[in-house]
């Protein structure tokens, strides 16, 4: 498949490889490296596949990914796997013959149908579940229950039609993610798993790659804001969300608001103006953007990824991390029953950040 204009090229044809790992977020590349290098595994032997999104932000930090994979030696193979209604079945019978012959397959996101449907043509023995942020958390309680894999924020009730014509995939993929005599399993995280997972190895994903290749970062005198999709995601109201930004911003100084790359430009055109902090779109995952510097000597964040791996990532820095919690009150109309409980923990199981207090929303 041709990649359209400016998206990365492989810089050898896809080879027989003992490792095959499929991305389809910055955050799960970035993760790829971090398994590699922490396994001491030659990267080489790494072939990254990119099954990339379709919104622009994520695409630009996927290339800017790709650039480093390639610099520590992967190979990396991308594929406009969503680029109309044919290209699911072209992605996925031109990866079937190297998903057959992997030895290893790396995951960044088993909640994803994309992914799902890889599954089921693997053979290899060993596979890999890395880190897709909070995320990995559900996944990990899901799995321990014997619950069907659904993302925290989707509404419950009856399964759709969509989800009842896919329901054999996403059985068939759950059953490749459990161990057997013949497939070890291993789940590569920084966030916390509580529930007990037998037969399947739990590393702890220190983030050694990121700081080994990057900083110690510049201070800034000022704090830092990160962004969330919380609004996209139909989780937060965008008017509470907008006046818990102003209150933080207030309250602790913030100048700058690093944005998700899922956040939509009117809100964040409406944060700029409301508020008068400076909105950045960074080119890279922000653990990178962090240990690059420079960054703020106080980085604030709502209930997210960043409040687990931030203090990972600038650990021996002057760096502190504060996390809010979500008031219940700032919920949506069309939010999960899950969400309040599942924001909560994973603000509450964070380590070495400081804990605010819920803002009130004025």
């Amino acid at each position: 498949m041709t990649p359209r204009s400016g998206a990365p090229r492989a810089t050898r044809a896809p080879r027989a490889t003992n490792t095959l790992a499929f991305v389809e977020s910055p955050v799960q590349l970035l993760n790829v490296l971090e398994w590699a290098h922490t396994a001491t595994y030659d990267m080489t032997e790494v072939t990254v596949v990119v099954l990339s999104p379709t919104d622009p932000m994520s695409r630009g930090q996927l290339r800017r990914m790709a650039e480093l994979a390639r610099d520590e030696g992967c190979v990396v193979r991308w594929e406009d796997a969503r680029d109309g209604m044919g290209a699911p079945l072209r992605t996925v019978g031109g990866l079937a013959g190297a998903l057959r012959r992997a030895e290893r397959v790396v995951i960044g996101d088993p909640f994803s149908r994309y992914v799902q449907l890889l599954l089921t043509l693997v053979r290899a023995p060993s596979l890999v579940v890395v880190d897709d942020g909070t995320a990995t958390m559900e996944f990990a309680g899901q799995l321990a229950r014997g619950e069907r894999l659904v993302r925290w924020h989707r509404r419950g009730g009856r399964p759709g039609a969509r989800e009842l014509l896919l329901a054999p995939v996403t059985t068939s993929a759950r059953r490749r993610l459990a161990p057997t005599p013949r497939r070890t399993v291993e789940l590569f995280t920084a966030m916390p798993v509580t529930e007990s997972l037998p037969g399947i190895t739990v590393t702890a994903n220190d983030l050694n790659w990121t700081r080994a290749r990057f900083g110690p970062p510049r201070l800034t005198r000022t704090a830092d804001l990160v962004g969330t999709s919380l609004v996209e995601t139909g989780v937060v109201d965008p008017d509470h969300y907008l006046r818990a930004v102003r209150s933080l911003t207030r309250s602790h100084g913030a100048t700058r608001y690093f944005a998700h790359r899922r956040e939509s430009a009117d809100k964040l055109h409406r944060l700029a103006v409301e508020t008068g902090l400076e909105i950045v779109r960074p080119d890279l995952p922000l653990e990178v953007i962090a240990r690059r510097g420079p960054i703020g000597r106080t980085i604030l964040s709502f209930p997210s990824t960043v409040v687990h791996t931030l203090p990972r990532a600038l650990v021996g820095t002057d760096v502190k991390v504060a996390v809010c919690d979500i008031d219940p009150e700032w919920l949506s109309a069309t939010a999960s029953p899950r969400a309040r409980g599942f924001l909560s923990g994973v603000a509450e199981t964070a380590r070495d950040v400081r804990k605010l207090r819920v803002l009130p929303v004025t």
